[in-house]
């Protein structure tokens, strides 16, 4: 029985380990279909590409932080209310708004600080083929994904 058990739980952890290295591949080949995606867009000379992406890659990680960090804030006081959203009295829920703006504020925060940073290295019109082109990938990677995602309706 034990050697059952033993091996489940080694099959189990096999598995989780697996479905982890999957997503992560996941993540690091869409991060490398933006980088080839934005440098296309771009048209980053080699100049401007070896001052450009430590930067972007600093403001991006930036980004991910912030808004990481204000998912799970949400989630934690959301799950301490037993029913849900709709159990949070006025007070948690003005606290939560409170915690949404501020969270508004830090990025816009973090992407003026890029956007100082980057004004120096490339001009504005490539600012705003950048700002173009994370959406429009951000865009085709929805309906890839939407294509791709099995309907799970019934």
């Amino acid at each position: 029985m034990r050697k059952i058990i033993t091996l489940i739980c080694i099959s189990l952890f096999c598995t989780l380990s697996i479905h982890s290295q999957m997503k992560k591949e996941g993540r690091e080949k869409i991060k490398a279909l933006k980088i080839a995606y934005i440098t296309e867009q771009l048209n980053l000379s080699a100049t401007e590409a070896e001052k450009f992406w430590p930067i972007y890659n600093e403001y991006n990680r930036d980004q991910n932080t912030i808004r990481s960090t204000y998912r799970i804030s949400l989630k934690k006081n959301i799950k301490k209310s037993k029913e849900g959203i709709d159990s949070l009295n006025e007070n948690e829920a003005k606290k939560l708004i409170s915690l949404k703006l501020l969270t508004d504020k830090q990025l816009y925060e973090s992407q003026k600080k890029f956007i100082s940073k980057i004004e120096e290295i490339i001009p504005y019109v490539k600012i705003i083929r950048l700002q173009i082109a994370e959406m429009e990938f951000g865009r085709k990677l929805m309906r890839k994904y939407r294509h791709k995602k099995p309907d799970h309706k019934n």
